[in-house]
């Protein structure tokens, strides 16, 4: 399902980017235990980035609002993502401090990975002075709830200007409910549970319940659950072989952002086309390791 017109669609994605160690082990490492790695990636990566990527990677213009900083791996995740296509806006430009780093290990066997990460501790982002003229100047704008304050004024400034939001809901995160009335779509993994929610259903309606008319829960290889304002759902997910299930969730949200830009309605038709288009391309990158090896020609 492509866009409604001819010209490139372009999203503004808000929220963590991070630099990704990402290194293939047969299996994670006991106490006092050291072992050589099979293959090793480094990259830019966080929720918002490896979906602004995704977008540009299937032929969108991407615009990311984050904090990354000056410091030498700041620089380095920064070319990274200009590299990809991905313009990025550096809200902490100032500070000389290292980025946030996420030190994965992916188990071969299995894909299965094991994070341990800074995310966005380091980094309180004031909304930008001009953030109206960048909200308007795109089609549609993606947060992944990440920099609380930021996201949730760039959502208020999006509904002003009549720009469709989507959120990607990893897990809950202090705030969120300040941030759901300004969301048109929430695509959201069994991980986010809000307050009270023991289910899969319990998220969807609370999604509903908070002003989110649009809604899904993504469970790994399991059929995508939705809802919409008169009726709900699933969606299939293609099967894969898994090698690598890291970024899956990014990937999905950055596919369906660029599914989801450039229709002017959403109905039934157009958003479970779009969460099964995102599907495809989130399992087609869980084939390879990595967060990057997918996009490679094939």
């Amino acid at each position: 399902m492509e866009p409604t017109d001819s010209r490139r669609p372009e999203g503004l994605f808000v929220g963590l980017c991070t630099l990704d160690v990402i290194q293939l082990v047969d299996h994670v490492p006991g106490p006092d235990e050291k072992l050589t790695a099979r293959e090793q990636v480094v990259a830019a990566g966080g929720p918002a980035a490896n979906a602004a990527v995704t977008f540009s990677h299937l032929g969108g213009t991407a615009g990311l609002l984050t904090g990354i900083g000056s410091h030498p791996l700041g620089v380095a995740v920064a070319a990274d993502l200009r590299a990809l296509g991905v313009s990025t806006r550096d809200l902490a430009a100032g500070s000389t401090q290292p980025p946030a780093v996420s030190s994965v290990l992916v188990t071969a066997s299995s894909g299965d990975r094991a994070v341990a990460s800074t995310n966005a501790a380091g980094f309180r982002l004031a909304p930008p002075a001009d953030l109206a003229a960048l909200v308007a100047a795109c089609d549609i704008v993606e947060l992944d709830g990440h920099h609380m304050e930021l996201a949730t004024a760039t959502a208020r400034a999006a509904r002003a200007a009549g720009r469709r939001t989507v959120f990607d809901g990893g897990s809950w995160k202090a705030g969120t409910e300040k941030l759901l009335p300004s969301i048109d779509v929430a695509v959201c993994s069994e991980d986010f549970r809000p307050p009270g929610a023991d289910s899969p259903e319990d998220t969807l309606r609370f999604l509903r319940e908070h002003g989110v008319v649009w809604s899904a829960v993504s469970r790994g290889e399991r059929p995508i659950l939705w809802a919409g304002p008169h009726d709900s759902g699933t969606v299939d997910v293609p099967l894969v072989g898994v090698a690598d299930t890291l970024g899956a969730g990014d990937v999905l949200h950055g596919a369906l952002t660029h599914h989801l830009a450039g229709q002017e309605q959403l109905t039934r038709r157009v958003f479970t086309e779009a969460l099964h288009g995102a599907a495809a391309v989130a399992s087609r990158a869980c084939v390879s390791f990595g967060t990057r090896a997918w996009m490679r020609p094939r």
